[in-house]
């Protein structure tokens, strides 16, 4: 078995990230917030605001009653067990450990080609989804460093910020559809009462769902900036978690950041979900290599045993609620 060491993280650098990811996701959440309330008070003066605010609370209590196993089922994940998969559980609970989780998550596996990894639930209640080809390609270095940013997505609490921020464009989005439609059905009756057009309202209410979406993605990115630097954190080595990015944008380009089917993501892109590949390895790399260290076996990962299989390549389905890959 082979120890990998690395020497001290760069504290100045970790606390300089840390503020502007912070700094970042008040900003882009305040303005999400702001816009809300900007659309309901167009909408319905003071009582748009209040309604706003109970739609909200109802509909983030609604998400979070929303079980792991069901987020999982859509994905065809199957729960990997310690005997199934000893290395990966390994890793998986020594970064729980680190980052004082309550409870270890549960690790699964999703039948799929493309390499990806993802988190559901909450920090005493989750799960981290890994797929098929993430777990034949990346080395334990990797894998740990990547384990490490799902797990940080969990401590953070990125979860219910991200589901906060859905919840805040869909509102938004709504009440800039019905509000327009209000706006031009009683136009006549404002014009007739000799009453200007509300230019300001409309062009407020025309824009707000292309603000609010822009301002999600940009929240999306910061938080896996700050997952970046937490994943650094844990395992003390950002160059691993940069290695594994840097395998995954070779491996598949960019398919797997993309949000418009088909579409070719320009550069710089604001319609991304995810930073670029490169921006998240320079800003690993300039952290440095950590002092802390997790134990690796091998330059490859053991696959799991049991019944996992090797998928050759793309398979489709179709499903009630549609095309799946």
């Amino acid at each position: 078995m082979a120890m990998l060491m690395l020497s001290p993280l760069d504290p100045a650098q970790q606390l300089r990230h840390k503020w502007r990811n912070r700094l970042h996701t008040t900003l882009l959440a305040g303005g999400s917030l702001l816009l809300l309330a900007a659309c309901a008070y167009v909408f319905a003066g003071g009582v748009g605001i209040f309604w706003a605010i109970l739609l909200g609370a109802l509909g983030l209590w609604m998400s979070a009653r929303i079980s792991s196993e069901m987020v999982l089922g859509l994905y065809r994940a199957r729960r990997l067990e310690p005997e199934d998969f000893p290395e990966g559980h390994r890793i998986l609970r020594l970064l729980a450990a680190r980052a004082d989780l309550p409870a270890v998550p549960g690790l699964y596996y999703v039948p799929s080609n493309l390499m990806n990894a993802f988190s559901v639930g909450t920090p005493r209640d989750s799960a981290v989804g890994v797929t098929d080809a993430l777990l034949r390609r990346l080395t334990p270095r990797e894998l740990a460093a990547v384990l490490a940013h799902e797990v940080s997505h969990i401590r953070n609490g990125d979860l219910k910020v991200m589901a906060l921020a859905d919840m805040v464009s869909r509102l938004t989005a709504s009440m800039s559809a019905v509000g327009l439609f209000l706006l031009f059905f009683n136009m006549p009756a404002i014009l007739a009462d000799g009453g200007g057009v509300p230019w300001l309202g409309i062009l407020l209410l025309w824009s707000a769902p292309t603000i609010g979406a822009l301002l999600q993605l940009a929240l999306s990115r910061a938080r896996e900036y700050d997952a970046d630097l937490d994943a650094a954190g844990l395992t003390g080595d950002p160059e691993g978690l940069a290695m594994a990015l840097a395998r995954l944008e070779k491996s598949q380009g960019r398919m797997w950041e993309m949000v418009l089917p088909g579409g070719r993501v320009p550069q710089p892109s604001v319609l991304r979900s995810h930073p670029s590949t490169e921006e998240r390895i320079r800003r690993l790399l300039s952290l440095k290599p950590g002092a802390r260290h997790i134990d690796v076996s091998g330059d490859r990962l053991a696959p799991p045993r049991g019944s996992v299989p090797v998928i050759p390549g793309p398979r489709y389905r179709i499903s009630s609620m549609g095309l799946w890959y």
